[in-house]
């Protein structure tokens, strides 16, 4: 069986190494599509470089190829198998979150159409679907070791006008647990004031998630996997481990804070939770 056969990711075309095509050129009036189009996403980890050049014009119904998306050419290195990505789709006339039209930083699409979908061989975690795709506070909340701070959390949530939350969450063969979040406010400057220095400070965390009391900075984290337009803080957990190793990262992309969680006994591993979190940047992008 082939490497195409093995995976749902096909690209769109067939391309000559000796002579890959020069990426479509962008709409004139998309600054976003600009800027992805411009950018080389590389990233490189103790195990393997990955490159991706991001071919999509701003939202609309745009295939991210194979050779697009960090994480997805080979699957030597432990990196997840994961469906075609497809941008969200917006109303029609709604500009993208990163548009100069768009100074709220809305992202008028479908809060649960912006969830990274799970890769192959994983097993749905039903708790987190919610009510019609919404999940409950008290449910994200449920995210955080100690009572006070998710009493703090969730006051500071209702403050800041939290609208809604989608969610979803899997396992893998491995052990490999996988919780992804995503928190929509009014305006893009009310996610800036959440995780600046008050949800997410550059040395550790300021709420411990559940198993994971000495979280600190991730500095091994390739910084040149930083999706345009959305801001990171990656954390991974201080040994001595407890029952799990916890890995987890803040995204804030417009008016959408994310959460992303990965836990496994034994250890979390670095390659399938950097690729996890890109690719949740890149959907929120």
């Amino acid at each position: 069986m082939t490497e195409e056969q093995q995976t749902s990711v096909r690209p769109a075309e067939k391309v000559l190494p000796e002579a890959p095509p020069a990426p479509p050129a962008p709409p004139h009036n998309d600054r976003k599509a600009r800027g992805v189009l411009r950018a080389a996403l590389r990233w490189t980890t103790a195990v393997a470089v990955f490159a991706a050049v991001g071919a999509a014009t701003a939202y609309g119904l745009t295939r991210l190829e194979r050779t697009d998306v960090p994480g997805l050419s080979t699957r030597s290195d432990g990196r997840w198998e994961y469906p075609v990505l497809t941008r969200a789709p917006l109303p029609s006339g709604s500009p993208g979150p990163f548009a100069e039209s768009n100074g709220a930083g809305t992202h008028h699409a479908d809060l649960r159409a912006l969830l990274l979908p799970a890769p192959a061989d994983a097993e749905d975690d039903r708790t987190l679907r919610g009510r019609d795709g919404w999940l409950a506070r008290k449910d994200f909340l449920a995210e955080y070791a100690a009572k006070d701070d998710r009493a703090e959390l969730g006051q500071r949530l209702t403050d800041h006008g939290l609208r809604h939350i989608a969610a979803r969450g899997w396992s893998m063969p491995d052990g490999t647990r996988t919780r992804i979040y995503l928190l929509q406010f009014d305006t893009a400057a009310v996610v800036d004031a959440l995780l600046g220095p008050y949800l997410a400070p550059y040395s550790a965390p300021k709420f411990p998630l559940r198993g994971a009391a000495t979280s600190a900075n991730d500095e091994t984290f390739p910084q040149e996997a930083l999706v345009e337009d959305v801001q990171r803080v990656v954390y991974d957990e201080a040994r001595p481990y407890g029952g799990e190793q916890v890995r987890h990262a803040y995204l804030a992309a417009g008016d959408t804070l994310a959460l992303v969680v990965q836990s496994r006994e034994g250890g979390a591993r670095a390659v399938p939770f950097q690729q996890t979190v890109t690719l949740q940047s890149q959907l929120l992008g």
